[in-house]
Protein backbone atom coordinates (compact mmCIF):
# COMPACT_ATOMS: atom_id res chain seq x y z
CA UNK A 1 0.00 0.00 0.00
CA UNK A 2 2.66 2.15 0.50
CA UNK A 3 3.82 2.58 -3.05
CA UNK A 4 -0.09 3.51 -3.68
CA UNK A 5 0.17 5.99 -1.33
CA UNK A 6 3.53 7.42 -2.46
CA UNK A 7 2.30 7.71 -5.98
CA UNK A 8 -0.85 9.55 -4.97
CA UNK A 9 0.75 12.05 -2.98
CA UNK A 10 3.41 12.80 -5.43
CA UNK A 11 2.49 15.63 -8.06
CA UNK A 12 3.74 14.47 -11.34
CA UNK A 13 2.55 10.54 -10.83
CA UNK A 14 0.91 10.02 -14.76
CA UNK A 15 -1.87 7.40 -15.63
CA UNK A 16 0.79 5.26 -16.53
CA UNK A 17 2.32 4.97 -12.85
CA UNK A 18 -1.11 4.58 -11.55
CA UNK A 19 -1.56 1.78 -14.03
CA UNK A 20 2.07 -0.03 -13.51
CA UNK A 21 1.42 -0.62 -9.55
CA UNK A 22 0.93 -3.80 -8.35
CA UNK A 23 -2.33 -4.65 -6.73
CA UNK A 24 -2.10 -5.46 -3.33
CA UNK A 25 -3.37 -9.42 -2.87
CA UNK A 26 -5.16 -7.92 0.87
CA UNK A 27 -5.45 -4.66 2.59
CA UNK A 28 -7.13 -3.23 6.08
CA UNK A 29 -11.00 -2.87 6.01
CA UNK A 30 -13.53 -2.07 8.45
CA UNK A 31 -15.84 -5.27 9.15
CA UNK A 32 -18.88 -6.71 10.70
CA UNK A 33 -18.68 -10.56 11.11
CA UNK A 34 -21.40 -12.76 10.37
CA UNK A 35 -21.10 -14.74 13.12
CA UNK A 36 -21.05 -11.83 15.55
CA UNK A 37 -25.02 -10.50 14.30
CA UNK A 38 -26.44 -12.46 17.74
CA UNK A 39 -24.20 -10.78 20.18
CA UNK A 40 -26.10 -7.58 21.32
CA UNK A 41 -29.25 -9.94 21.46
CA UNK A 42 -31.27 -8.49 24.65
CA UNK A 43 -29.19 -5.34 24.28
CA UNK A 44 -31.12 -1.94 24.29
CA UNK A 45 -30.80 -0.10 20.97
CA UNK A 46 -28.76 2.48 22.64
CA UNK A 47 -26.01 0.29 24.41
CA UNK A 48 -25.38 -1.84 21.43
CA UNK A 49 -21.63 -0.57 21.18
CA UNK A 50 -20.06 -0.26 17.76
CA UNK A 51 -16.84 -0.48 19.28
CA UNK A 52 -17.51 -4.37 19.88
CA UNK A 53 -18.94 -4.78 16.43
CA UNK A 54 -16.64 -3.12 13.95
CA UNK A 55 -13.44 -4.64 13.33
CA UNK A 56 -10.58 -3.87 11.26
CA UNK A 57 -9.77 -6.76 9.73
CA UNK A 58 -7.24 -7.68 6.56
CA UNK A 59 -9.23 -8.93 3.96
CA UNK A 60 -8.44 -10.16 0.23
CA UNK A 61 -8.65 -8.03 -2.71
CA UNK A 62 -11.80 -9.34 -4.72
CA UNK A 63 -12.10 -10.46 -8.63
CA UNK A 64 -12.86 -7.27 -10.65
CA UNK A 65 -16.21 -6.87 -12.86
CA UNK A 66 -17.07 -5.48 -15.92
CA UNK A 67 -18.40 -1.80 -15.20
CA UNK A 68 -15.78 -1.49 -11.66
CA UNK A 69 -12.91 0.27 -10.29
CA UNK A 70 -10.93 -0.48 -7.78
CA UNK A 71 -10.05 2.96 -5.68
CA UNK A 72 -7.03 3.62 -3.12
CA UNK A 73 -9.13 5.34 -0.42
CA UNK A 74 -7.85 8.12 1.26
CA UNK A 75 -10.72 9.09 3.28
CA UNK A 76 -14.26 8.37 3.96
CA UNK A 77 -17.00 9.13 6.59
CA UNK A 78 -19.84 7.60 8.83
CA UNK A 79 -23.31 7.78 8.18
CA UNK A 80 -26.49 6.09 10.58
CA UNK A 81 -26.44 3.15 7.86
CA UNK A 82 -23.12 2.30 9.31
CA UNK A 83 -24.26 2.87 13.10
CA UNK A 84 -27.17 0.46 11.80
CA UNK A 85 -24.61 -2.06 10.66
CA UNK A 86 -23.03 -2.42 13.45
CA UNK A 87 -25.75 -2.91 15.67
CA UNK A 88 -27.48 -5.54 13.30
CA UNK A 89 -30.85 -3.10 13.35
CA UNK A 90 -33.26 -3.23 12.27
CA UNK A 91 -32.00 -6.13 10.55
CA UNK A 92 -28.26 -7.77 9.60
CA UNK A 93 -27.17 -6.35 6.40
CA UNK A 94 -25.74 -10.14 6.22
CA UNK A 95 -29.21 -10.74 4.49
CA UNK A 96 -28.72 -8.04 2.04
CA UNK A 97 -25.17 -10.09 0.83
CA UNK A 98 -26.67 -13.13 0.93
CA UNK A 99 -29.81 -12.32 -1.66
CA UNK A 100 -27.28 -9.72 -3.82
CA UNK A 101 -25.11 -13.48 -3.82
CA UNK A 102 -28.21 -15.20 -5.47
CA UNK A 103 -28.21 -13.08 -8.29
CA UNK A 104 -24.90 -13.74 -10.39
CA UNK A 105 -21.73 -15.25 -9.99
CA UNK A 106 -20.24 -11.55 -10.04
CA UNK A 107 -23.23 -11.05 -7.15
CA UNK A 108 -22.11 -13.94 -5.17
CA UNK A 109 -18.31 -12.26 -4.42
CA UNK A 110 -20.84 -10.11 -2.18
CA UNK A 111 -21.78 -13.29 -0.04
CA UNK A 112 -18.64 -13.49 2.59
CA UNK A 113 -18.79 -14.26 5.93
CA UNK A 114 -17.75 -10.31 6.78
CA UNK A 115 -19.02 -7.32 5.51
CA UNK A 116 -17.13 -4.27 4.66
CA UNK A 117 -18.95 -1.21 5.29
CA UNK A 118 -19.19 2.71 4.27
CA UNK A 119 -20.95 4.31 2.10
CA UNK A 120 -18.49 7.54 1.22
CA UNK A 121 -14.96 7.77 -0.43
CA UNK A 122 -12.13 10.11 -1.50
CA UNK A 123 -9.87 8.87 -3.13
CA UNK A 124 -7.85 7.66 -6.72
CA UNK A 125 -8.83 5.28 -9.13
CA UNK A 126 -6.26 2.10 -9.21
CA UNK A 127 -8.36 0.03 -12.02
CA UNK A 128 -11.12 -0.19 -13.73
CA UNK A 129 -12.94 -3.26 -14.91
CA UNK A 130 -13.84 -4.13 -19.01
CA UNK A 131 -15.66 -1.74 -20.51
CA UNK A 132 -15.28 1.49 -18.56
CA UNK A 133 -14.15 4.18 -20.74
CA UNK A 134 -14.68 7.37 -18.53
CA UNK A 135 -12.59 6.78 -15.66
CA UNK A 136 -8.34 5.75 -15.63
CA UNK A 137 -6.00 5.22 -13.03
CA UNK A 138 -4.83 7.98 -11.60
CA UNK A 139 -8.10 9.82 -11.15
CA UNK A 140 -8.88 11.82 -8.38
CA UNK A 141 -12.86 11.07 -7.28
CA UNK A 142 -15.51 10.88 -4.97
CA UNK A 143 -18.35 7.82 -5.08
CA UNK A 144 -22.06 7.99 -4.67
CA UNK A 145 -23.34 5.13 -3.00
CA UNK A 146 -25.67 3.86 -5.40
CA UNK A 147 -25.54 0.69 -6.69
CA UNK A 148 -27.78 -0.56 -10.02
CA UNK A 149 -28.04 -3.21 -12.33
CA UNK A 150 -30.19 -0.98 -14.74
CA UNK A 151 -31.25 -4.46 -16.94
CA UNK A 152 -34.23 -4.09 -16.99
CA UNK A 153 -36.43 -0.49 -17.55
CA UNK A 154 -37.25 0.14 -14.66
CA UNK A 155 -34.91 2.44 -13.88
CA UNK A 156 -34.05 4.36 -16.73
CA UNK A 157 -36.83 7.12 -15.72
CA UNK A 158 -35.11 7.24 -11.94
CA UNK A 159 -32.41 5.01 -11.45
CA UNK A 160 -33.29 5.04 -7.95
CA UNK A 161 -36.02 2.59 -9.44
CA UNK A 162 -33.84 0.09 -10.81
CA UNK A 163 -35.35 -3.52 -9.22
CA UNK A 164 -31.40 -4.55 -8.18
CA UNK A 165 -31.19 -0.09 -6.73
CA UNK A 166 -28.87 -1.20 -3.74
CA UNK A 167 -27.31 1.13 -1.52
CA UNK A 168 -23.18 0.02 -1.57
CA UNK A 169 -21.51 -0.37 1.29
CA UNK A 170 -24.59 -0.98 2.99
CA UNK A 171 -26.41 -3.35 0.90
CA UNK A 172 -23.76 -4.80 -0.64
CA UNK A 173 -20.02 -5.63 0.55
CA UNK A 174 -16.40 -3.58 -0.40
CA UNK A 175 -17.33 -0.34 1.44
CA UNK A 176 -15.77 2.75 1.46
CA UNK A 177 -13.83 2.03 5.61
CA UNK A 178 -11.24 0.91 4.13
CA UNK A 179 -7.96 1.11 2.57
CA UNK A 180 -9.67 0.06 -1.15
CA UNK A 181 -12.92 -0.24 -2.18
CA UNK A 182 -14.79 -1.84 -5.10
CA UNK A 183 -17.55 0.76 -6.65
CA UNK A 184 -19.39 0.43 -10.06
CA UNK A 185 -17.39 2.89 -12.31
CA UNK A 186 -20.94 4.71 -12.61
CA UNK A 187 -20.44 5.88 -9.11
CA UNK A 188 -17.50 7.44 -9.76
CA UNK A 189 -17.56 11.77 -9.34
CA UNK A 190 -14.77 14.05 -9.84
CA UNK A 191 -13.33 15.19 -6.16
CA UNK A 192 -14.03 18.78 -5.28
CA UNK A 193 -10.19 20.25 -5.55
CA UNK A 194 -10.44 22.90 -3.29
CA UNK A 195 -11.11 20.31 -0.40
CA UNK A 196 -8.82 17.88 1.31
CA UNK A 197 -9.19 14.30 1.06
CA UNK A 198 -11.14 13.59 4.87
CA UNK A 199 -13.44 16.93 3.61
CA UNK A 200 -14.30 15.80 -0.31
CA UNK A 201 -15.55 12.16 1.23
CA UNK A 202 -18.07 13.97 3.99
CA UNK A 203 -20.81 15.14 1.90
CA UNK A 204 -21.54 12.03 -0.08
CA UNK A 205 -24.33 10.22 0.89
CA UNK A 206 -26.00 12.72 3.23
CA UNK A 207 -25.44 16.13 0.17
CA UNK A 208 -26.96 13.60 -2.29
CA UNK A 209 -29.71 12.49 0.11
CA UNK A 210 -30.68 16.38 1.00
CA UNK A 211 -30.73 17.27 -2.54
CA UNK A 212 -33.38 14.88 -3.87
CA UNK A 213 -35.40 15.20 -0.28
CA UNK A 214 -35.91 18.73 -0.79
CA UNK A 215 -34.60 20.48 -4.17
CA UNK A 216 -35.33 17.61 -7.08
CA UNK A 217 -38.57 17.14 -8.65
CA UNK A 218 -38.58 13.41 -7.12
CA UNK A 219 -38.23 15.14 -3.59
CA UNK A 220 -39.74 18.01 -2.23
CA UNK A 221 -39.81 20.40 -5.74
CA UNK A 222 -38.47 23.33 -3.43
CA UNK A 223 -39.20 27.05 -4.58
CA UNK A 224 -37.72 30.62 -3.76
CA UNK A 225 -40.66 31.64 -0.82
CA UNK A 226 -41.08 28.56 0.33
CA UNK A 227 -41.13 28.07 3.94
CA UNK A 228 -39.00 24.92 5.02
CA UNK A 229 -38.82 23.00 8.40
CA UNK A 230 -35.73 21.21 8.75
CA UNK A 231 -35.50 18.72 11.68
CA UNK A 232 -31.84 18.56 12.98
CA UNK A 233 -30.58 21.59 10.99
CA UNK A 234 -27.01 21.34 12.12
CA UNK A 235 -26.05 17.63 12.20
CA UNK A 236 -25.11 15.47 8.99
CA UNK A 237 -28.25 16.10 6.60
CA UNK A 238 -30.35 18.74 8.09
CA UNK A 239 -26.82 20.91 7.54
CA UNK A 240 -27.28 20.08 3.83
CA UNK A 241 -30.64 20.99 3.89
CA UNK A 242 -30.46 23.95 5.68
CA UNK A 243 -27.74 25.50 3.02
CA UNK A 244 -29.74 24.02 -0.26
CA UNK A 245 -32.88 25.74 1.41
CA UNK A 246 -30.85 29.24 1.94
CA UNK A 247 -29.33 28.81 -1.71
CA UNK A 248 -32.63 28.42 -3.42
CA UNK A 249 -34.56 31.36 -1.90
CA UNK A 250 -36.74 29.78 0.46
CA UNK A 251 -36.83 30.56 4.16
CA UNK A 252 -35.46 27.42 6.60
CA UNK A 253 -36.95 27.61 10.15
CA UNK A 254 -34.11 25.06 12.15
CA UNK A 255 -35.09 23.04 14.79
CA UNK A 256 -32.16 22.02 16.68
CA UNK A 257 -31.21 20.81 20.42
CA UNK A 258 -29.04 23.22 21.81
CA UNK A 259 -27.49 26.72 21.56
CA UNK A 260 -24.49 25.18 20.24
CA UNK A 261 -26.67 23.95 17.56
CA UNK A 262 -28.45 26.97 16.58
CA UNK A 263 -25.10 29.09 16.64
CA UNK A 264 -24.02 26.40 13.37
CA UNK A 265 -27.04 27.61 11.65
CA UNK A 266 -27.04 31.01 12.32
CA UNK A 267 -23.09 30.83 10.84
CA UNK A 268 -25.18 29.31 7.71
CA UNK A 269 -27.22 32.00 7.52
CA UNK A 270 -30.47 30.67 8.75
CA UNK A 271 -32.30 33.42 10.97
CA UNK A 272 -35.36 31.24 12.40
CA UNK A 273 -34.49 28.75 15.06
CA UNK A 274 -36.02 26.56 17.18
CA UNK A 275 -34.28 25.30 19.96
CA UNK A 276 -35.86 21.91 21.40
CA UNK A 277 -34.06 22.02 24.78
CA UNK A 278 -35.49 25.72 25.15
CA UNK A 279 -39.07 24.98 24.44
CA UNK A 280 -39.04 21.38 25.78
CA UNK A 281 -41.56 19.81 23.27
CA UNK A 282 -43.22 16.59 24.49
CA UNK A 283 -44.72 15.19 21.49
CA UNK A 284 -44.96 12.07 23.45
CA UNK A 285 -45.54 10.63 26.71
CA UNK A 286 -43.19 9.24 28.75
CA UNK A 287 -44.02 5.71 28.43
CA UNK A 288 -43.81 6.72 24.05
CA UNK A 289 -47.33 4.99 23.64
CA UNK A 290 -49.20 8.17 22.92
CA UNK A 291 -48.91 11.40 21.13
CA UNK A 292 -50.35 15.27 22.91
CA UNK A 293 -51.99 16.82 20.19
CA UNK A 294 -51.35 20.26 22.56
CA UNK A 295 -47.98 19.83 21.80
CA UNK A 296 -48.22 19.83 18.34
CA UNK A 297 -50.52 23.18 18.60
CA UNK A 298 -47.42 24.78 20.50
CA UNK A 299 -44.81 23.82 18.10
CA UNK A 300 -47.12 25.37 15.06
CA UNK A 301 -47.62 28.38 17.07
CA UNK A 302 -44.15 28.94 17.70
CA UNK A 303 -43.38 28.22 13.75
CA UNK A 304 -46.34 31.53 13.15
CA UNK A 305 -44.12 33.79 15.93
CA UNK A 306 -41.08 33.19 13.84
CA UNK A 307 -42.72 32.99 10.32
CA UNK A 308 -45.32 36.07 10.49
CA UNK A 309 -48.56 33.96 10.44
CA UNK A 310 -46.90 31.35 7.74
CA UNK A 311 -47.23 27.70 7.61
CA UNK A 312 -44.68 25.44 6.52
CA UNK A 313 -44.15 24.31 2.68
CA UNK A 314 -41.65 21.75 2.58
CA UNK A 315 -41.17 19.45 5.71
CA UNK A 316 -37.51 17.95 5.65
CA UNK A 317 -38.18 14.97 7.93
CA UNK A 318 -35.80 12.38 9.23
CA UNK A 319 -36.30 11.43 12.55
CA UNK A 320 -39.67 9.34 12.10
CA UNK A 321 -41.24 8.42 14.85
CA UNK A 322 -40.76 10.84 17.49
CA UNK A 323 -41.69 14.13 15.19
CA UNK A 324 -43.43 12.73 12.62
CA UNK A 325 -47.48 13.06 14.23
CA UNK A 326 -45.65 16.93 14.69
CA UNK A 327 -44.31 17.08 11.14
CA UNK A 328 -47.77 15.92 9.64
CA UNK A 329 -49.64 18.66 11.77
CA UNK A 330 -47.80 22.22 11.16
CA UNK A 331 -47.45 21.60 7.36
CA UNK A 332 -49.69 23.94 5.51
CA UNK A 333 -52.81 23.26 3.47
CA UNK A 334 -51.60 21.33 0.42
CA UNK A 335 -47.94 21.46 1.41
CA UNK A 336 -45.66 18.47 1.72
CA UNK A 337 -43.67 16.31 3.96
CA UNK A 338 -40.41 14.66 2.68
CA UNK A 339 -39.38 11.85 4.54
CA UNK A 340 -36.40 9.84 4.98
CA UNK A 341 -34.53 7.42 7.37
CA UNK A 342 -35.87 7.12 10.75
CA UNK A 343 -33.83 8.10 13.37
CA UNK A 344 -36.03 7.54 16.03
CA UNK A 345 -37.87 5.14 15.14
CA UNK A 346 -39.64 3.28 11.76
CA UNK A 347 -43.02 3.11 12.89
CA UNK A 348 -44.52 6.58 12.12
CA UNK A 349 -48.02 7.92 13.96
CA UNK A 350 -49.41 10.67 13.36
CA UNK A 351 -52.87 11.86 12.66
CA UNK A 352 -54.42 11.65 9.41
CA UNK A 353 -57.62 13.71 9.46
CA UNK A 354 -54.75 16.57 9.30
CA UNK A 355 -53.43 15.09 5.71
CA UNK A 356 -55.95 13.76 4.31
CA UNK A 357 -58.67 16.61 4.78
CA UNK A 358 -55.70 19.60 4.10
CA UNK A 359 -54.48 17.67 1.22
CA UNK A 360 -51.05 17.61 2.06
CA UNK A 361 -48.40 15.17 0.70
CA UNK A 362 -46.13 12.59 2.07
CA UNK A 363 -43.18 11.89 -0.19
CA UNK A 364 -40.76 9.07 0.27
CA UNK A 365 -37.08 9.90 -0.84
CA UNK A 366 -33.97 7.80 -0.88
CA UNK A 367 -30.39 8.92 -1.16
CA UNK A 368 -30.60 9.97 -5.06
CA UNK A 369 -30.34 9.10 -8.75
CA UNK A 370 -27.40 9.05 -10.75
CA UNK A 371 -28.26 12.77 -12.05
CA UNK A 372 -29.41 14.29 -8.58
CA UNK A 373 -26.08 13.24 -7.21
CA UNK A 374 -23.85 14.38 -9.94
CA UNK A 375 -25.22 17.59 -9.52
CA UNK A 376 -24.97 17.83 -5.60
CA UNK A 377 -21.91 16.86 -5.87
CA UNK A 378 -21.09 20.13 -9.14
CA UNK A 379 -22.29 22.61 -6.33
CA UNK A 380 -19.93 21.50 -4.02
CA UNK A 381 -17.16 21.64 -6.85
CA UNK A 382 -18.49 25.04 -7.42
CA UNK A 383 -18.07 26.64 -3.61
CA UNK A 384 -21.96 26.83 -3.66
CA UNK A 385 -22.41 23.66 -1.44
CA UNK A 386 -20.26 23.35 1.65
CA UNK A 387 -18.98 20.23 3.73
CA UNK A 388 -20.05 19.56 7.46
CA UNK A 389 -17.15 17.94 8.56
CA UNK A 390 -16.61 18.45 12.17
CA UNK A 391 -14.29 15.80 13.44
CA UNK A 392 -12.35 13.20 11.94
CA UNK A 393 -10.94 9.58 12.86
CA UNK A 394 -7.99 7.12 11.93
CA UNK A 395 -9.45 4.14 10.46
CA UNK A 396 -8.22 2.16 13.93
CA UNK A 397 -11.23 4.32 15.74
CA UNK A 398 -13.92 3.47 13.33
CA UNK A 399 -15.96 2.44 16.06
CA UNK A 400 -15.78 5.22 18.64
CA UNK A 401 -16.76 7.76 15.77
CA UNK A 402 -19.83 4.93 14.63
CA UNK A 403 -20.54 5.51 18.76
CA UNK A 404 -20.42 9.00 18.48
CA UNK A 405 -22.94 9.18 16.10
CA UNK A 406 -25.05 6.22 17.66
CA UNK A 407 -25.52 8.92 20.56
CA UNK A 408 -25.45 11.76 18.01
CA UNK A 409 -22.42 13.02 20.27
CA UNK A 410 -21.44 14.45 16.61
CA UNK A 411 -22.52 17.73 14.83
CA UNK A 412 -22.83 17.76 10.87
CA UNK A 413 -20.29 14.77 9.25
CA UNK A 414 -17.63 12.46 11.19
CA UNK A 415 -14.83 11.73 8.65
CA UNK A 416 -12.11 8.73 8.56
CA UNK A 417 -9.01 8.48 7.21
CA UNK A 418 -8.10 5.59 5.52
CA UNK A 419 -4.91 5.86 3.17
CA UNK A 420 -4.48 9.39 3.84
CA UNK A 421 -1.64 9.63 6.40
CA UNK A 422 -3.17 13.23 8.50
CA UNK A 423 -5.41 15.65 7.81
CA UNK A 424 -5.62 18.62 5.48
CA UNK A 425 -3.74 16.59 2.44
CA UNK A 426 -5.07 16.75 -1.37
CA UNK A 427 -6.09 20.43 -2.10
CA UNK A 428 -5.66 21.41 -5.44
CA UNK A 429 -7.24 23.97 -5.44
CA UNK A 430 -6.14 26.75 -3.02
CA UNK A 431 -7.56 30.13 -4.90
CA UNK A 432 -11.12 28.50 -4.43
CA UNK A 433 -10.61 27.35 -1.25
CA UNK A 434 -9.34 30.69 0.10
CA UNK A 435 -12.79 31.94 -0.73
CA UNK A 436 -14.84 29.52 1.59
CA UNK A 437 -12.23 28.73 4.34
CA UNK A 438 -14.55 29.90 6.98
CA UNK A 439 -18.03 27.86 5.32
CA UNK A 440 -15.66 24.69 4.80
CA UNK A 441 -14.60 24.87 8.12
CA UNK A 442 -17.64 26.14 10.04
CA UNK A 443 -18.68 22.88 12.06
CA UNK A 444 -14.96 22.16 13.48
CA UNK A 445 -14.40 22.73 16.97
CA UNK A 446 -17.83 22.67 18.04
Amino acid sequence: MQQILDAIQADDATPQDFASLPLPESYRAVTVHKDEVDMFEGVSSKEKDPRKSLHVDEVPLPELGPGEAFVAVMASAINYNTVWTSIFEPVSTFGFLERYGRTSPLGKRHDLPYHIVGSDLSGVVLKTGPGVTKWKPGDRVVAHCLSVELEGPDGHNDTMLDPEQRIWGFETNFGGLAEVAMVKANQLMPKPEHLTWEEAASPGLVNCTAYRQLVSKNGGDMKQGDNVLIWGASGGLGGFATQYALNGGATPICVVSSEEKAAIARSMGAELIINRAEEDYRFWNDEGTQQDPREWKRFGAKIRELTGGEDIDIVFEHPGRETFGASVFVTRKGGTITTCASTSGYMHEYDNRYLWMNLKKIISSHFANYRESWEANRLIAKGAIHPTLSRTYKLDETGQAALDVHHNLHQGKVGVLCLSPQEGLGVRNAELRAQHEAAINRFRGV
